[in-house]
């Protein structure tokens, strides 16, 4: 389920099937026993509402959860941004050499946030999580061996704004683990089952109301859809784009 929530367009896919599976599997019951007495059908519609009121409750609090991780994560973006370009800066209070070395570092580990946000290949992220933890370590010997020789409190600043970079990038990972839990998904996605069922099975006429028993599929499963591209951070069309660390790239460049 993990995996798939990945992938926007085949949780709308197996999500569509599904439900409309459920709606035939609730007309196929309809079609099997007596309709539905007036009495009884008045019961039936209040539980129907109450169940489409549950499902869209749910999707609208897993809606809330997706936006609350997107925002999450552009804020660790220009807070990213904010990090490194503050540390460039800072590295004029180390020695000329250090500064220089420092400050070049920046620039590819720079490089490489961008590309931890646009690339979507798996075999590319790994090369550039392994060349972030590579040059995160160099960054750190480079303001390190500084400090050991000068340990003042001009230096100290340094060393604080290298560590806010580094962090920031930990919070970042952090943020684009945080999706909706699988648990949500499955209560979500069994209710929707049940509520098709029910629609399936009130329907007074089921070959007149063939067409229109494919609405409620078809809303739900685009629900579903626009959570889980919202909530994935390299899968979906809606994706966070590093506007603050391209524009402190193009800041680097002139200076």
């Amino acid at each position: 389920m993990n995996n798939v929530t990945r992938y926007p367009i085949l949780v709308f896919v197996i999500s569509f099937f599904v439900l409309w599976g459920s709606v035939q599997i609730g007309a196929f019951f309809h079609r099997r026993q007596r309709k539905l007495e007036e009495e009884i059908r008045g019961d039936f519609g209040v539980i129907l509402a109450a169940g489409l009121t549950l499902l869209g409750l749910i999707i609208g609090f897993s809606f809330s959860m997706a936006i609350s991780r997107y925002d999450q994560r552009k804020n660790y973006e220009e807070a990213e941004a904010n990090a490194i370009g503050t540390e460039y800066v800072r590295a004029d209070l180390l020695p000329a050499a250090d500064a220089a070395k420092v400050r070049a570092l920046l620039r590819n580990y720079l490089d490489q946030r961008v590309l931890f946000y646009i690339t979507r290949g798996e075999e590319k992220i790994r090369q550039i999580n392994a060349r972030t933890a590579q040059l995160q370590s160099e960054l750190w010997s480079a303001v390190l061996a500084p400090a050991a020789a000068q340990p003042t409190p001009v230096v100290a600043l340094v060393v604080s704004g290298m560590n806010d970079v580094l962090n920031s990038q930990g919070y970042t990972q952090a943020a684009w683990w945080n999706r909706i839990p699988i648990a949500a998904w499955v209560l979500m996605l069994a209710i929707a089952i049940c509520c098709n069922v029910l629609a399936g099975y009130g329907a007074r006429n089921v070959k007149a109301e063939r067409i229109l028993l494919l609405v409620l599929p078809l809303l739900v499963s685009i629900s579903f859809f626009l959570i889980a591209d919202i909530d994935s951070p390299r899968g979906g069309v809606i994706r966070v784009s590093p506007q603050n660390l391209t524009s402190l790239v193009e800041s680097l460049r002139a200076h």
